[in-house]
């Protein structure tokens, strides 16, 4: 007989440095998530304190009205931007749903303000409609489906209004725009009740938990029964709305409708202040305060190169570079 080979199995000793590599990944992903976290509020209160020190009369109340005016038709627009973006879409029209509303409403402000600030609105969900219909029924790509709907929707614009700028002189929809409560804009009111809202919806709602749910596994979502497509054109119509009210802002604001320019790059600074804010553009995750926290960063940014008489080229890249910033981040934050 044979002796049985019982020599004990050979293991493999641990790689040199392994647990410290270990480490450090799990340190840096602490600071990432932080920064994803956090990030925009720290960089907020930079800008404060920097601004504060170097430009004069910044803490002014005239300074503060004029930094609301400019934030909050970007922060309106981007809070319909992460709804669409925590589904994991994109919604590419914005800008143009904005130049849209600023077309309708001269055509119907000879029945009053509201039925002109109504049609403006219904112009939106419209466009909604037609853009949520290509992703959830169409199943169209949304940047492809949005895209068409951004050109088509700006040649729209411009043929009903002509290439020229159309003055609005309504008090009520000028109001909009112009009037002040508790020394504030009405309009900066109006922004923090959407916010409030948007933040309800998405934490204590059926819906905000399906549209992360949706974002996060559409297939799995599907599987367990949820009403993918419905959730996804819902979302698609309330980007379309709040853009179309940022739209009649924008016009009580200026006192004119001007659709060849209005809405221009609203749809790159929106998702700029939803990434800097914390939303991951992979879905499944919502990040509402963060969102209007990112529109007032980069308006901030913004006036502090202005006032400072940087370039708008070098504004540009440096808006690239916190972008790219934000993305990494998230994408750092997603794959643990």
């Amino acid at each position: 007989m044979t002796a049985e080979n019982t020599a004990p199995p050979v293991t493999a000793a641990p790689e040199p440095g392994g647990e410290d590599r270990s480490e450090r990944r799990l340190e840096r992903g602490k600071v990432l998530a932080l920064l994803q976290d956090y990030g925009v509020y720290a960089a907020i209160l930079v800008l404060v304190v920097v601004n504060t020190i170097l430009t004069p009369h910044f803490l002014s109340v005239d300074n503060l009205r004029v930094q609301l005016f400019q934030a909050v038709p970007v922060l309106i627009v981007a809070l319909g931007m992460a709804l669409v973006i925590g589904t994991e879409g994109i919604d590419l029209s914005v800008g143009a749903v904005i130049a849209f509303a600023s077309a309708l409403i001269p055509l119907y402000l000879g029945y009053g303000p509201w039925p002109a600030v109504a049609v403006a609105l219904i112009g939106g969900a419209a466009s909604g409609v037609l853009g949520g219909s290509m992703v959830a029924l169409g199943r169209v790509q949304p940047i492809v489906a949005t895209l068409a709907l951004m050109i088509g929707l700006r040649g729209l614009s411009v043929i009903l209004n002509g290439a020229t700028a159309k003055p609005v002189q309504d008090p009520a929809l000028l109001g909009l725009g112009l009037d002040s409560w508790l020394g504030l804009p009405e309009m900066a009111w109006i922004a923090v009740v959407l916010v409030l809202g948007v933040a309800f919806v998405v934490r204590r709602t059926t819906f905000g938990r399906q549209l992360t749910a949706i974002g996060d596994n559409r297939a799995a979502s599907t599987l367990a029964g949820l009403p993918v497509r419905r959730v996804l054109l819902t979302v698609y119509v309330i980007s379309g709305v709040l853009a179309a009210f940022a739209g009649v802002l924008i016009v009580g604001h200026g006192g004119y409708a001007d659709p060849a320019n209005y809405g221009l790059d609203y749809e790159l600074s929106a998702i700029t202040a939803v990434v800097v804010g914390g939303t991951s553009l992979s879905g499944g995750r919502v990040r509402v305060w963060g969102t209007a926290a990112g529109a007032l960063f980069m308006q901030l940014i913004e006036a502090t190169l202005i006032q400072h008489n940087v370039r708008s080229s070098f504004e540009q890249m440096i808006e690239a570079a916190i972008i790219v910033v934000a993305v990494y981040a998230a994408r750092g934050k997603a794959a643990r």
